[in-house]
């Protein structure tokens, strides 16, 4: 039988995320913009009701495109407020837009988004004990307040280690799960 994290345990979609993704060190930087406005939209929810939505945003947001979300305007955050495929927060969707400004910005200036990520993080996955897991790090609170600087918007420190799990930047895969030695 695989033993796997608590969380992913009864749900198919959960399971199979947990199985092959979560965790899993991400270096391209338009799938981290992507999981970094995931995340930012799951504030106040659950990752489930994010992941059983995900092909919808992918979908609503033009497959998370920043050359295209960045220039949205008023009438497509009124289409996307009416979206049932995706979370129709306001607030989160007009931060996506910024958010993808923000990630173009920053490839203009020269920037590379993985890699400085990536180098808030250390440059390394982080192994932690999976028992103690926190909310967010002091790690975390400084990437929070880097993004902030960048003009990202719903990337608080606990969106920030949530983010970091996502993407390998942290491994929190309990002691017992399979795929704590995996990733």
């Amino acid at each position: 039988m695989t033993t796997r994290c608590a969380w992913a345990e009864g749900d198919p979609l959960m399971q199979a995320y947990h199985d092959t993704e979560w965790g899993v060190p991400v270096h391209d930087p338009r799938l981290l913009w992507e999981m970094l406005v995931l995340e930012g939209f799951q504030a106040g929810l659950s990752w489930r009701t994010i992941l059983h939505r995900r092909d919808g945003f992918r979908a609503a947001f033009d497959g998370f495109d920043p050359q295209i979300v960045a220039r949205y305007d008023a009438a497509k955050v009124d289409a996307l407020m009416q979206d049932d495929r995706i979370i129709r927060a306001r607030a989160k969707i007009e931060a996506t837009i910024g958010n993808a400004r923000a990630f173009l910005a920053m490839g203009e200036a020269g920037e590379d988004f993985a890699g400085w990520l990536w180098g808030l993080a250390g440059g390394t996955t982080r192994i932690n004990d999976g028992i103690d897991i926190p909310a967010s790090t002091p790690v975390s609170d400084a990437m929070s307040k880097a993004l902030k600087r960048k003009g990202f918007k719903f990337v608080g420190p606990t969106i920030a280690y949530a983010f970091m799990q996502a993407v390998g930047m942290v491994n929190d895969h309990a002691p017992h799960c399979f795929r704590r030695g995996q990733v």
